[in-house]
Parts: structure tokens; sequence; C-alpha cells
């Protein structure tokens, strides 16, 4: 048996998110019927992220077996001339036969686009978020830094969370400005479900003056959902990559603070 390793790409408006679920479109669901389906076997993925409703990806990782010798490059133009035209697949690897996309993977990057004020173009608001009302950039980015390191992330994540471990180690964090549009990045060993979504929704929170930067030490203390900000909207999220190699260490990740 083979084990590949597929690079994806996909914009995930109109998708139940990544992960298979009955009656609905997801892109697992997707790719496995249309893998299926090429070579003759049923195939399962195992994916390094499984992204939400919406949220889009620029570089997620899959892994699955198969006995078909079929080359990685006709594998990759079939199976892209089969899938839908929001998803296509970037790369395809022959992977040891120990690789597990989501087990072995060392550390994930995602990014969030916020537009303060109006003045969008249609090309990008699928991607971006908008927000009405000017933003303290500065303070969202010192607020940003404060998230870096080794913590507790209870209160970023849903409340009713069975995952007992909700430490995780954030390497990078910051807030990059281009006019209005407002990017943020970050860079961690793993995440929880609408963990970033829930950090950009508090940075939004500080960006309007509603909670200081230096509160973020104390919204990490309570480990109590209520006390960060609400879940940021789905379209502004990507997964922009995974990673197997060690991390850089937090002082050169960019922005750590």
């Amino acid at each position: 048996m083979r084990n590949l390793k597929l690079t994806l790409a996909y914009v995930g408006t109109r998708f139940a998110g990544w992960q298979v679920q009955p009656g609905r479109e997801t892109i697992q669901g997707i790719l496995e019927d249309r893998l299926s389906g090429m070579l003759g076997e049923k195939v399962r993925l195992a994916g390094a992220g499984r992204t939400d409703a919406g949220v889009h990806a620029r570089g997620q990782v899959a892994n699955f077996l198969t006995a078909a010798p079929i080359p990685g490059i006709g594998l990759r133009r079939g199976l892209n001339a089969r899938l839908p035209e929001e998803i296509n697949v970037v790369a395809v690897e022959e992977a040891s036969e120990t690789f597990h996309a989501r087990a072995d993977a060392r550390w994930k990057e995602y990014r969030y686009r916020l537009r303060s004020g109006e003045g969008g173009t249609p090309f990008e608001a699928p991607f971006t978020v908008v927000v009405h009302g000017p933003l303290d950039a500065e303070a969202m980015r010192d607020a940003a830094a404060r998230l870096c390191g080794r913590r507790d992330f209870t209160s970023f994540c849903p409340a009713q969370s069975e995952i007992e471990d909700k430490v995780r180690t954030i390497m990078m964090s910051e807030v990059l400005e281009e006019g209005p549009v407002l990017e943020y990045r970050v860079r961690a060993d793993g995440f929880l479900r609408h963990m970033v979504r829930t950090l950009v929704g508090t940075l939004i929170a500080v960006g309007r003056g509603l909670v200081e930067p230096a509160s973020i030490e104390s919204i990490l203390a309570a480990r109590d959902r209520r006390a960060a900000g609400p879940v940021a909207p789905a379209r502004g999220l990507v997964l922009e990559r995974v990673s197997y190699d060690v991390p850089p260490a937090t002082g050169d990740a960019g922005g750590a603070g």
C-alpha cells in the first residue's frame, strides 16, 4: 500500500466544512467520493485540520492509503478534472507508511482578514469580514502579542468542548495593516474548535476600545468562555499552511513580541 500526501486549496463558502457529514456537501466527502471512483477502491482521507463551514484553505494537508499504481502527477490531474472549481489539489507526494496528516503536524498557520469600514470589492468580499467603525490597530497588535506562549485557551473554545487538554502553544500572533484592511496571522502547535475565530472576535473588541489589551491575561486566566469575545464570521478565515518541521523559536516567528 502507498501512503499519499495531498496538499489542498479550497474556497469553503458553500461547503459544510471539511469533515464528512451525512446529507451535506463537505470537502472531505467530495474528495473521498471522487478518489474512490477514480481509483476503484474505497478511500478514506485523514485531514490535518477540520475547518468549519465557510472556512477556506490555501494549504490544507491530507493523506490516504491506496493500492493503485497511478503516478502522483497523473492522480493530481485526474482528480482536479473531477473536482468542483472551488477545490484544487496543489500537490501529491509519496509519504512514509507511518505518515498521518493530523497526528504528525508540528504547527499550523491561519490568517483572518478584516476591513474597517465600507469600500471593499466583490472579489474580496467572500474572504474578508467588514467591521463598521474604526479599529485601533496598535491596540490589537498589543493584544495579539500577549497571546503568544504556552497557555490554557479554555476561554477561547466552546464551553461544551469535550477536549480535556486545552493547553496550546502560540508561536506567532500578529496584526498586519494595509490601509483599511487588517490581517491577523496566528501560528500554533494546535488549535481548539472556533479558537482562531474567538481570538479574532476578542481582538475586534480590543480594536473598538471595549477591551484593554492588558485584559488578555485575565481572559486567559479566567478559563471561562464568557470572558472572551464573540466568534468572528467564518468567511474571513483561511488555513494558510500545515508544517511537519520543527517549529521556529517564538522570537523568530515574527510579531510574537
